[in-house]
């Protein structure tokens, strides 16, 4: 049964997407926040923002940040570690605003690595968050002052 927040659509590269919020809250289910990174380590401090107000809104959430480049952890990495907690069911989140080359053929070569590496973890890739609609509108929202 299809729910809201429980839609799953194919991507062009074959990996999945995942609609609406991640069920972080369920058994053997984590979330990685995946953005691109940055030497700079107060670029960090919005998607630690987001990983933070997950853990609060979903206690006992298995939910952690990862980095394409040039900050720690990596992508494998935090899976390795949500892996040793248990988690068999993962959904990445690529916190880009849009679907560049890193999202297009960056994260389907890591996720098929991933795969690979943890044969027992399903692993499911969302949209870009800044594609999704209420992205959109609270984008929109702020830059009109609202």
């Amino acid at each position: 049964m299809e729910t809201e927040t429980e839609t799953e659509t194919a991507m062009e590269d074959g990996t999945e997407a995942f609609g609406g919020q991640p069920r972080a809250a369920h058994a053997g289910h984590g979330v990685v926040l995946f953005a691109h990174g940055s030497r700079d380590p107060l670029w960090r401090a919005p998607i630690e923002a987001v990983e933070a107000r997950m853990r609060e809104q979903v206690p006992g959430a298995q939910v952690c940040c990862a980095y394409l480049e040039l900050a720690e952890p990596d992508l494998p990495t935090a899976v390795r570690e949500l892996a040793g907690r248990g988690v068999r069911r993962l959904t990445v989140v690529p916190m880009f605003l849009g679907t560049g080359k890193h999202a297009r053929e960056d994260l389907p070569l890591l996720v098929q690595a991933l795969r690979e590496e943890h044969p027992g973890m399903e692993v499911i890739v969302q949209g870009a968050i800044g594609e999704d609609p209420r992205m959109t509108a609270l984008m929109a929202e702020i830059a009109a002052g609202r």
